[in-house]
């Protein structure tokens, strides 16, 4: 069986076998199986899914990350685990690479990591915190891009997401009579306030930012009762983490202020938190002669600006020493990321691993 073979063949079983964030049991113990029939070197999280593997010597370590999560999605009618932001198609590629390099002689370490829980947000920091990139120098990605960012034959070096945070939020006013709206503290108005808040809110146009409600609950269960609890949900990002922090005060400010100037009862949580992409110039230019060297020149596309978020950021965020960027494969990728019955091309599985095999394998002399 061919490499190309192998990595189609590995992809259709996560893909049939999707699990869901800090359930990869199954995922975990496959990974496990393959890396011990390529006779490769592994160390379990134990206490958590996911593993890491090493190949090469040396005192150098570079590494590599796939996410091996799915989404919990209905698909035909039925809820189940779905593999719609291909984090299957990750899992193959990576362990593409892995079966092109084992038997190379290498001056360096190479890492390979398969981390848990991504679509949570925090699967990063739990396999940071379990050691995954200690003694790590440069660190990448790799995801597949829509066809709308860069088609299938064209690969980046360097994906920039955007910061994230999300919040929800609990309003306790006073019901009332629909006819007494003054004996009540209406919900519904205190949620305006909340999206005029919002809709105040000004950072530079230059940047990309975005504020919102995603969701709002009110119902006095009548149409002449005025309600007085409501609940809501708020999506904040920006391109970059300083002026997400900069939104984040301001929003802080403005309920504080709404709770005071309507004299109810609010509480909020802010429940997620995925940070900017920091992407190292060094990292993104070995990237990109591993793909002018794959794939031509012709293959190589700019960087790409998403404000999609990734928890591969964290990474750098909590190892600011790190040197780290995600490649983005172009795959004709439709209708979207996250879209249930989302579809790309397969042959971009095997020019990945390549593009990734190259990367892996690039000298320590150009790392320094």
């Amino acid at each position: 069986m061919s490499v190309e073979q192998q990595i189609l063949q590995w992809f259709n079983h996560f893909h049939t076998h999707a699990e869901i964030s800090w359930k990869e049991v199954e995922t975990t113990k496959k990974i496990a199986e393959i890396l011990d029939d390529l006779n490769v070197s592994y160390r379990l999280f134990n206490d958590v899914t996911g593993l890491v593997a090493e190949i090469g010597e040396g005192e150098q370590c570079v590494a590599v990350r796939a996410d091996i999560d799915a989404l919990w999605q209905e698909v035909n009618g039925v809820w189940q685990a779905n593999h719609s932001c291909g984090h299957d198609a990750n899992i193959s590629m990576v362990l593409g690479a892995l079966m092109l390099l084992k038997d190379e002689q290498l001056d360096h370490r190479v890492r390979f990591i398969f981390q848990p829980a991504e679509e949570m947000g925090n699967g990063s920091v739990a396999a940071i915190e379990r050691g995954a990139v200690d003694g790590v120098s440069h660190l990448f990605g790799v995801h597949l891009r829509p066809i709308d960012e860069i088609p299938f034959g064209k690969v980046t070096p360097a994906m920039h997401h955007g910061a994230a945070y999300f919040l929800n939020g609990t309003i306790q006013g006073v019901d009332a009579h629909g006819a007494r709206p003054h004996q009540g503290k209406n919900a519904i108005d205190v949620i305006m306030a909340i999206q005029q808040m919002l809709q105040s809110l000004h950072v530079s146009p230059f940047t990309p930012h975005s504020a919102k409600l995603t969701k709002i609950v009110a119902d006095g269960g009548s149409v002449n009762i005025i309600p007085g609890a409501a609940s809501f949900s708020m999506d904040v990002r920006a391109q970059d983490n300083a002026t997400l922090d900069d939104m984040h005060a301001h929003i802080e400010r403005g309920l504080q202020m709404i709770r005071t100037q309507y004299d109810i009862d609010m509480s909020w949580e802010w429940v997620d938190y995925t940070p900017g992409a920091v992407v190292s110039d060094e990292a993104a230019d070995i990237a990109e002669r591993a793909i002018e060297k794959v794939c031509g020149k012709e293959a190589l596309a700019p960087h790409i600006y998403t404000p999609g978020s990734d928890d591969f950021h964290f990474y750098t965020v909590k190892k600011p020493a790190l040197k780290a960027t995600m490649i983005g494969i172009g795959a004709d990728l439709a209708p979207g990321l996250h879209h249930p019955y989302m579809t790309f091309n397969h042959d971009a599985l095997y020019v990945a691993a390549q593009v990734l095999a190259e990367t892996l394998k690039t000298p320590v002399s150009v790392h320094a």
